[in-house]
Formats: C-alpha cells, sequence, structure tokens
C-alpha cells in the first residue's frame, strides 16, 4: 500500500519517487501512513471520544459467545498500523482476534523488477509475522488483486463468509465514509471499498439465511454481529489506551520490511501521533475509533 503515492495520486510525484533511493521511498510512505493516523486521531478529538478497555459491556465479565474479534482490513501493514495497540490490549482481557486480508499487497511496490507473485508472497510472510507478534494466530487472506478493490457481491460473499465461520461479537475495518484526511490525503480506494463490503456484510447479508445460502448448506449458519469499530473515522467517538501496548505496535510495524525499510524513525513517529490523540484525555497513548452498537 503505497500511501506516498496513492493517497495523492499526482503522476508527477510518482515520477520523482521512482527515482529516490529504495531507502528514503520506503521512509516516506512510513510517515504518510503514521500520517493518516494524525489526521484521523486530530478529527477524533474534535468530537468528544469516551475511552472504553474493551468491545461489550463493560460492568460484567464477557461471555464466551462476545470474545472474538474479527478485524478486516485492505491490505497488509493496514491491521498494524490503525489497531495493532487495541488489538494487543483486547488480547491480554481475554479476547480472540482474528484478521483477514481482502489482498495481498500484490502492487505496493516501486520495484519495477518485483512481481506480484513474489510480492503477495512476502507481504503475506510479514502480516503473519507482524500479527503473531501481536498475538494474532489466524490471518486469514481473501486474495482479491491490490488496488482493484470494488463493494461487489463477491467481495462481500467473501467476508460474510468470514464472518459466518468465526462468528464475531465485534468487526473491526475501515471507514468507508472517509474520503478525505483533513484536506491532505485520499483514502485509499481499497480502504473505502473493503470498508463497505464488510458494512454490508454485517448488515444483512450475514444474518440473514437466504444471503449466500450456499454458506448454510456447508454449516456456515448465520451470524449477527453486535458491535463494529471503525478506524480512520472523522466520527470517531471512543479511545482505547494503548500505553501497555504500543511497543508490540511498534515491534509488529517493522516487520513489515517491504513497506518501512529500516524504519528508522518509525516509532518516534508513531509515539508522537498516538501522545497527540491520547494527551488531551489523560493518557499517554491512544487509538481511536466510530464505535456502532448493532441494535437487532
Amino acid at each position: 500500500m503505497m500511501l506516498s503515492m496513492t493517497y495523492l495520486g499526482l503522476s508527477i510525484q510518482n515520477y520523482a519517487l521512482a527515482s529516490l533511493p529504495s531507502e528514503i521511498k520506503n521512509e516516506m510512505k512510513s510517515e504518510n501512513k503514521v500520517n493518516e493516523a494524525k489526521q484521523a486521531g486530530q478529527s477524533a478529538m474534535a468530537t468528544g471520544l469516551v475511552p472504553i478497555v474493551r468491545p461489550g459491556p463493560e460492568d460484567a465479565d464477557l461471555a464466551e459467545d462476545q470474545r472474538v474479534v474479527l478485524l478486516v482490513a485492505a491490505h497488509p501493514d493496514d491491521p498494524e498500523f490503525s489497531s495493532a495497540g487495541t488489538v494487543a490490549n483486547w488480547l491480554r482481557h481475554g479476547l480472540d482476534v482474528v484478521f483477514v486480508l481482502a489482498t495481498s499487497g500484490d502492487k505496493g511496490t516501486p520495484d519495477r523488477d518485483m512481481t506480484n507473485e513474489r510480492l503477495s508472497s512476502m507481504r503475506e510472510e510479514e502480516q503473519r509475522a507482524a500479527a503473531l507478534r501481536i498475538g494474532v494466530k489466524q490471518v486469514e487472506f481473501l486474495r482479491f488483486p491490490d488496488g482493484e478493490l470494488t463493494p461487489s457481491l463477491e467481495l462481500r460473499g467473501a467476508v460474510t463468509r468470514m464472518i459466518r465461520k468465526y462468528k464475531p461479537y465485534a468487526v473491526m475495518t475501515h471507514d468507508p465514509l472517509t474520503l478525505f484526511y483533513n484536506n491532505e490525503f485520499i483514502n485509499h480506494p481499497d480502504h473505502r471499498a473493503i470498508g463497505q463490503a464488510t458494512i454490508d456484510a454485517i448488515y444483512p447479508t450475514a444474518r440473514d439465511p437466504l444471503q449466500f445460502s450456499e454458506h448454510i448448506r456447508e454449516g456456515l449458519e448465520p451470524h449477527k454481529v453486535k458491535e463494529i469499530y471503525l478506524w480512520g473515522s472523522d466520527q470517531a467517538n471512543v479511545l482505547v489506551d494503548i500505553s501497555d501496548t504500543i511497543e508490540i505496535k511498534i515491534e509488529a510495524l517493522k516487520l513489515h520490511v517491504t513497506q518501512v525499510g529500516e524504519a528508522k524513525e518509525l516509532a518516534e513517529r508513531v509515539k508522537s501521533r498516538a501522545a497527540q490523540l491520547a494527551e488531551p484525555h489523560g493518557l499517554k497513548y491512544a487509538e481511536a475509533f466510530r464505535r456502532v452498537v448493532m441494535r437487532m
């Protein structure tokens, strides 16, 4: 996922970037990705955020059917940039988190000698390693082409299958409504597409037995998701304290070598952005989401 290029979409910049050394390009990509998180955080501050510990009722212990969270993202490294601190935190509170990647990021490189097959293999391995560093043991790859996602019935059906397979209490994904970040960046079209497909899969598709009824014949029963957490949102309403897990987030991000390179300044930038979001709320580091609690 090349945010320095795909977010700005300027052909002249693409040409200039292509001539830069790979180390500089990787640093620029990394900086733009944390800038995305910064913009989401700044928007979140303006709305007023409620700190939460985890999904589900906070005044009661979690039941078994409240412990599964499904995170659905467009590309490898999206889970880490968006939510790794929160996921690591929730794992410590006894939740079980599954990652679903719509693509394998097979176009996210400036290297013209790279092949789609080789890059997708490398990025899948990076994602598995990053997930394990966080504590996530299950990673699913849907392997749709990078840069070509649309909120199609095919994509919705694939996400619906994952929801019916894992039966999550909560689902995390991209906010499909975000087009611009602070009038500085464009939200990647893959982000918007998988966010929309995931929302549509949650309701009404995964709930209704006649939607993708072949799943039922395969033993995958309908399922109702209770909570949705959207990252990259300009309507964030909840805040998760990641002060104890931000180092895990940074370590996981560094495993995405094809995207961040040596990542010499990554830790400082990630901490700076998370601190800007957290400090007005009396915290050290935080991540923000738009939380939707379904009435069904």
